[in-house]
């Protein structure tokens, strides 16, 4: 959808994306204040990442994962379109037309930025997602969890008193924001896993004034450094499931320079409680869950992180059936992925990314008394909405079928010959 009326950075465009949350990518050509045009809702459903990345639904987590097992190197260039303009010492709130999300929020946030970091000890790369707040001028606040690998880093930088030089990139290839959102090991390269997902190496240039390369071909680079000794406090921010969240002080960053393409976008992923915020993050962390199942032994078929669940909080796994490890299953997950608090173990014959199918298996293959695992005070992140010093109870569901229940699992259906010659018949009706 191409929005061709004025449109206010202050909370306008982000009730576009919320009122079309669901429905097409949005093109907005002129934003109040600014020259830039943004585009938002790009990612905001599962066929569409997989659309994006050349792949059909049932395929995506496999390409994920082998693509987290087999990354490609990066292929240098010696200039790329995301330097054709370049403006030092950048006045951000100018240059760009950087929203107002909500109202109980203290400022207006970059949400789309893939940030490109380096350890300078060990010359391991990093891609992740951050929210930056503008300050005014050429700061910025910086909000990372501390866990996360960018915030690791930034503290090991200062420890050798560097501060650690970033590069933000807004508007990349969908296999760059699904590869930023991954769960990897510290100093696994998320660039070259883009790479392996696109289907050949993510070219990069060098930047200007950091020691950094960045995807040629994104639509805008900041560059600079993350000072934690210099904080922010900042005050409401909103959390994908749809709430604030209190997080206290960060870092700030200042940025040296900013380089774009000549006819650039500024890409926006609506924050919040919001389905491309939750999906990008849910679709990365149900592959990096599949992975680590799959290397335990586990008989995954496919693992879903869906936007019912706020991306983060609920997955249900999907086993072959006659395993029996459902619990194993569960307790994995856990493991594996601190946030998440409830999992549903499903039979093969569900896709876990249809909550109907999901439910209709936990209502019809449950037994409470049986099925149920309850763990109180486990440990969770910082942005789950319930927790109390940390920890928080969690929940595991096995809604799988068990022999001993019923002597006929048969699923009462017209013949699947018949089926699909009436889907045949449909499918000629529906054609113009």
């Amino acid at each position: 959808m191409h929005v061709r009326e004025p449109v206010d950075p202050r909370f306008e465009l982000s009730a576009y994306l919320g009122e079309l949350a669901h429905g097409p990518a949005v093109r907005f050509e002129a934003m109040t204040g600014h020259s830039l045009p943004a585009v938002g809702n790009v990612l905001n459903s599962l066929a569409r990442i997989s659309r994006a990345l050349g792949s059909a639904p049932p395929d995506l987590q496999s390409r994920i994962v082998a693509a987290i097992r087999s990354p490609l190197p990066l292929q240098s260039a010696a200039s790329g379109p995301c330097q054709e303009i370049a403006v030092d010492s950048p006045d951000l709130g100018s240059e760009l037309p950087v929203p107002y999300f909500f109202p109980a929020e203290t400022g207006r946030y970059v949400t789309a930025g893939a940030i490109v970091a380096k350890d300078s000890a060990t010359g391991k790369r990093n891609l992740s997602f951050a929210r930056l707040k503008l300050l005014g001028g050429n700061r910025a606040f910086i909000g990372i969890a501390p866990n996360h690998h960018l915030a690791v880093m930034a503290r090991a930088a200062h420890a050798r008193g560097e501060k650690l030089e970033i590069a933000v990139t807004i508007g990349n290839h969908p296999a760059v924001l699904i590869a930023a959102a991954l769960y990897l090991g510290l100093g696994d390269d998320e660039l070259e896993v883009a790479g392996a997902l696109l289907g050949e190496p993510i070219e990069v240039v060098r930047c200007g004034s950091v020691s950094l390369e960045v995807p040629a071909h994104c639509e805008i680079v900041l560059e600079g450094a993350i000072d934690v000794n210099e904080r922010h406090e900042e005050g409401p921010v909103s959390e994908f499931h749809g709430m604030y969240e209190r997080y206290g002080s960060g870092a700030v960053v200042t940025f040296s320079r900013m380089t774009r393409r000549k006819d650039a976008l500024f890409q926006v992923i609506q924050p919040g409680y919001h389905p491309e915020h939750t999906l990008i993050g849910g679709v990365a962390i149900a592959a990096g869950l599949a992975r680590r199942l799959a290397d335990a032994g586990l008989p995954v078929r496919q693992v879903a992180v869906g936007h019912g669940g706020c991306g983060r909080l609920d997955a249900v796994v999907s086993l072959e059936h006659g395993h029996e490890r459902a619990h194993e299953a569960i307790t994995e997950v856990w493991k594996s992925v601190s946030l998440v608090k409830n999992v549903t173990i499903v039979d093969d014959d569900i896709d876990p990314w249809d909550s109907t199918q999901v439910e209709w298996a936990a209502a019809t293959r449950m037994k409470t008394d049986r099925d149920l695992l309850v763990v109180a005070g486990a440990r969770t992140d910082r942005s789950e909405p319930l927790k109390s010093a940390g920890t928080v109870a969690k929940l595991g569901i096995d809604a799988t079928r068990k022999d001993a229940d019923r002597d006929d699992w048969t699923r009462a259906a017209p013949p699947a010959e018949v089926v699909e010659k009436v889907r045949e018949r449909l499918r000629r009706r529906r054609e113009p």
